[in-house]
């Protein structure tokens, strides 16, 4: 495979981090031209739609592209559209004014309020639901308690990230389970190796970028605390990977450690902890406070019963929406199983729940339709990108090179192409889907232990997920801050690159002992 084939694969996602990362175009804007120059090379270069699916020829082959694209599209803005409706109930009920008191009450001090939010919570909505919906459901928490809405989406990307291995009750270990003969539980326990000892980064990037957006000067207190907050999750989290499987890690871990946390806090908090927000005088109780969260807690238990009491799921994942082209291109959506669909049905219960007048519901909706004008042209660009690599081999083409130009120092590598996975497909799955075969064989090519290499491209594939444009876009979308797709990226490509070497690392020193 020739230098030149290997640098026209990688050209288009490299076009893209310039435009996004020196322009400071938008993803659609950078997108759309990553994409052209995808097509042209896929066409020219790759021999897409003429030695590749040549019965379908290159319109049918790119219309397969698109079809997929916009499927894919669909099924995501499913998930974006309650999410922002959610949000913008809760904007006109007063609901995320009564959550933001009901965080003031565990302290004054916002930088705990938001590790609270970035930390435990979107790791359990990410354990929970998964798809994104972490990362949408925090940031606009984070703007309702003061800051700024780049800042607010860029924490809530970063917090969310240690979660994604074990997102939606452990979906991303199921393509894995699938292509290997290990059992979930060695899985988990292999990916939960890294999260487990290097998570702690994660949780210092939050709280350093917490402090930066609230420009904190001194409360040294904040440090240990936040040592103690990456302890109460990371330890839970890794003893029910090693103990239970990947179902439950991200989701109890989360739910364990906030509890641990808050009772720690309550009993041994500093006594010059900073008063950001005023003493609550308020009469709020516990029952407001429920119904104020109702449609987080809804969802919390329609994904807990959809994914954990088997014959439910069972049920519901017979309702697919399903379609096939020619053979080769192809969409599937179980509706009612789909976040969205429990994300929707979390939206019309809890607005029930708060007794919400019928005009805030169809105004919460109607502005939520509006926003999704602004992204669904990107996410639909970003989509097309990542189908069109995939089928013309281009991503194939990248891999298999890095993999014969570096087999040498490969486990520093491996969690790279997790990360590339994710950050062209847009999802920790579907970069295990990718590459858990490719990085399987090359493990036992290069005489590596495999259950590691899987462990590394798992850990990589959540890593990803701090740079991904489309989570970029649904974070950004959720708070109504559109154009800014760059200025995120820019913010939240180091701590990915740092991340990624400390994974590699580990991996190399693991394969070494």
């Amino acid at each position: 495979m020739t230098f030149a084939l290997t640098v026209a694969a990688g050209s288009p996602l490299l076009v893209i981090l310039g435009l996004m990362l020196g322009v400071r175009w938008s993803a659609a804007k950078a997108g759309g031209v990553g994409l052209a120059l995808a097509v042209t090379l896929a066409l020219a270069v790759f021999g897409f739609g003429q030695q590749i699916y040549p019965a379908l020829g290159s319109l049918g082959a790119l219309a397969g592209v698109a079809a997929e694209a916009g499927f894919t599209t669909i099924a995501i803005l499913w998930i974006i559209l309650p999410a922002l409706a959610i949000y913008q109930l809760q904007q006109r009920t007063g609901a995320l004014e009564t959550l933001r008191v009901a965080l003031g009450r565990v302290s004054s001090d916002l930088g705990v309020v938001a590790l609270l939010v970035a930390w435990f919570f979107s790791l359990f909505i990410e354990g929970a639901a998964g798809f994104g919906t972490s990362a949408a459901l925090a940031a606009p928490f984070l703007v309702s308690a003061g800051f700024r809405k780049i800042d607010a989406v860029t924490i809530a990307l970063v917090g969310h990230s240690v979660g994604v291995s074990f997102g939606a009750v452990g979906t991303p270990i199921l393509p894995q389970l699938a292509a290997t003969e290990f059992s979930g539980r060695e899985l988990a326990t292999a990916v939960a190796q890294f999260h487990g000892i290097l998570g702690v980064f994660i949780t210092i990037m939050t709280m350093l970028l917490i402090r930066r957006a609230l420009g904190i000067a001194g409360r040294r207190y904040l440090w240990p605390w936040t040592l103690i907050a990456a302890a109460c999750f990371l330890l839970p989290y890794y003893v029910i990977a090693r103990f239970i499987g990947p179902e439950l890690p991200s989701l109890a871990g989360a739910l364990v450690g906030a509890g641990i946390f808050i009772t720690l806090w309550t009993r041994f908090k500093p006594d010059n902890v900073a008063a950001d927000t005023p003493a609550d005088t308020s009469s709020l109780n516990a029952r407001q406070i429920v119904r104020a969260a109702s449609p987080y807690l809804l969802l919390v238990i329609f994904v807990v019963a959809t994914r954990l009491i088997a014959p439910v799921g069972e049920v519901l994942q017979q309702v697919a929406l399903e379609w096939t082209l020619a053979g080769t291109f192809s969409g599937s959506m179980q509706v009612l199983y789909h976040p969205g669909t429990l994300l929707f049905a979390s939206f019309f219960l809890g607005a029930l729940w708060q007794r919400a007048p019928q005009s805030d519901v169809a105004a919460s909706l109607g502005a939520a339709a509006k926003q999704l004008l602004k992204v669904a042209l990107a996410l639909f660009i970003m989509l097309s990108l990542s189908r069109l690599m995939v089928h013309a081999t281009m991503i194939d083409t990248l891999a298999t090179s890095a993999a014969a130009a570096l087999g040498g120092v490969w486990p520093l590598l491996a969690p790279f192409v997790g990360v590339l996975g994710t950050f062209v497909t847009g999802s920790a799955t579907a970069s295990n889907i990718l590459f858990t075969d490719f990085q399987l064989v090359t493990a036992r090519n290069l005489d590596l232990p495999p259950l590691l290499i899987l462990g590394a491209q798992c850990f990589g594939a959540a890593v990803g997920n701090i740079i991904c444009p489309h989570n970029i876009i649904a974070a950004s979308a959720t708070v109504a801050l559109t154009g800014e797709e760059g200025t995120i990226l820019r913010r939240t490509l180091g701590i990915c690159l740092a991340y990624g070497v400390l994974g590699g690392l580990l991996a190399w020193l693991l394969t070494s002992i």
